[in-house]
């Protein structure tokens, strides 16, 4: 790629195409749109067959020093080149999606989602401290105006609660940043992911960021803003938060609260993983009750995501890895299952299971997709949902074996609410007329589901295109937080010898007498 500022032109085509929606009718706004993501995609494309696995850590950097140590940097290892590409490729999706529902101020509309695309692939690109802050806060505008536009009945509500949960967690996260940089006396987030700040100081500095990444993952009990936007967002807005917004949550703790603060993260540990467990349980049990088909998605997100922040704060390489696999995996099938929602919300413009029911009998085609993303979703081997959940238990087995059985649980509990929704709209009598008479998927309702559901088999059967870029920088990242990693419950050590698997190994005396009377 040579000197090519690659990354520069990514941010570029979205925000010029932004600006010239803002002038345009609906058709052209349309079509502009889909061509600049299109566009978009294709340089995500080029990204990663120029992405070098194995080479530097940093790769296409572009610097220009700008005032006062504000630098425009740029650059990106592999765990930042694979949520780019996520970003990329669920975005002319979005823009199809929006094709026939979205008929007032269609070129807002596309303005927003392109400006939300240029922000998104900023947050993953950034290499400045400020710069990464910026593009990480900039993108709640556009998602503020495409839930209280363009949303549902109480959609002004949603879009507030949604701009105030997530902004009171991210002024704590400034401050933090502006004495990081004071006292480093850099912003540059390659240099201070080296950095060793004392643990006095991390413990505050942890706190300040996990107020801002919680919110946005979002974390139990602070995701009550998520059912409610996702409900009032529509279709393509919730298939973007769903599918990118809540992942900057989780890139936010392997970028900065893990290799920034590893003695931190290593102590408030046990909090991560007491949240997740009751995320994963607690929000599990509400999916199952819910009437509402966005509502049960919502939910099963936040289940989804307390599973990445568990393997993420297991300090071992399967936990990280198989954290990256779930936001990825679900970026994918949430993000496909909030377009069935959507696809049948435009036939009948209700999301109340009980209207549907009998649905393989009129739309073959579409059951054969949910049935899918559902699979997908409950973790089913062969799809993306079980290779990353896997190994965030396998990772978390290692240093809490409680934890790993509770986790578990979410898996069993995953199943019964996606099936049971997918039996009560697919299968059994038809007894509404009206859902009965419902046309199957058109064409252009096939282009968004087809790529979807073939990235998911592709995730699913062949990981390593997905793990081989990033097993470097996991790497990198657990020898940086390996003096801080807390000593695992469930690799009892008969005789000196030590089981259980590829994790951490500590010296076999130590762990003996650490865990002499395991359980």
């Amino acid at each position: 790629m040579g000197g090519f500022p690659i990354l520069s032109l990514m941010l570029l085509v979205p925000l010029a195409a932004a600006l010239a929606c803002l002038f345009l009718d609906a058709k052209a706004a349309r079509a502009l749109a889909l061509v600049a993501t299109l566009a978009d995609l294709g340089l995500g494309v080029v990204l990663w067959l120029n992405f070098d696995i194995g080479g530097a850590q940093w790769q296409f950097t572009e610097r220009l020093g700008l005032f006062s140590g504000f630098s425009y940097a740029l650059g990106i290892d592999g765990i930042a080149l694979l949520l780019i590409m996520l970003s990329v490729f669920l975005m002319p999706i979005c823009i199809g999606a929006s094709w026939k529902s979205i008929e007032k101020r269609v070129g807002e509309y596309m303005a927003a989602f392109l400006l939300m695309e240029t922000l998104m692939i900023g947050v993953f690109a950034a290499q400045d401290l400020f710069l990464f802050y910026m593009f990480f806060e900039a993108g709640l505008i556009p998602m503020y105006l495409i839930i209280g536009i363009w949303g549902g009945q109480d959609r002004i509500y949603a879009a507030y609660k949604f701009f105030l949960y997530t902004l009171l967690g991210s002024v704590l996260m400034l401050v933090a940043m502006l004495w990081m940089v004071h006292e480093a006396g850099t912003a540059d987030i390659p240099t201070l992911m080296a950095y060793d700040f004392t643990p006095q100081a991390q413990t505050w500095l942890w706190l300040a960021f996990f107020a801002s990444f919680a919110v946005k993952m979002p974390m139990w009990p602070v995701h009550t803003w998520l059912p409610a936007a996702h409900v009032q967002a529509p279709t393509a807005g919730s298939v973007i938060l769903a599918g990118v917004l809540l992942k900057m949550g989780g890139y936010g703790f392997i970028r900065f609260s893990l290799p920034m603060f590893p003695e931190a993260s290593a102590m408030f540990g046990p909090l991560v993983w007491g949240l997740s467990m009751a995320a994963v349980v607690v929000t599990s049990l509400i999916a199952l009750v819910q009437h509402d088909m966005k509502k049960l998605i919502a939910y099963s997100s936040v289940a989804h995501m307390a599973i990445v922040t568990i393997g993420l704060f297991a300090f071992n390489q399967q936990g990280l890895e198989g954290s990256m696999m779930v936001m990825l995996s679900h970026g994918l099938v949430s993000g496909a299952l909030f377009l069935c929602v959507g696809i049948i919300y435009d036939r009948l413009h209700t999301r109340e299971i009980d209207r549907y029911g009998g649905l393989s009998i009129n739309m073959p085609r579409y059951a054969l997709f949910f049935m899918l993303f559902t699979m997908a979703s409950v973790g089913l081997p062969g799809t993306s949902g079980f290779v990353g959940e896997f190994l965030s238990l396998a990772g978390i087995y290692q240093v809490s074996t409680w934890t790993a059985l509770i986790c578990a649980t979410g898996i069993i509990l995953g199943a019964a609410y996606m099936l049971y929704l997918y039996r009560r709209v697919a299968f059994g009598d038809q007894k509404n007329a009206d859902a009965a008479a419902m046309a199957d998927l058109d064409l252009r309702e096939l282009l968004m589901v087809v790529p979807l559901g073939l990235a998911v088999l592709w995730m699913g059967v062949y990981p390593e295109s997905f793990i081989a870029p990033m097993r470097a920088d996991i790497a990198a990242l657990e020898a940086r937080i390996a003096r801080a990693a807390p000593a695992g419950d469930s690799q009892v050590a008969p005789g000196g010898a030590v089981g259980g698997t590829g994790g951490k190994e500590q010296p076999a005396p130590e762990h003996a007498s650490a865990h002499g009377g395991a359980h």
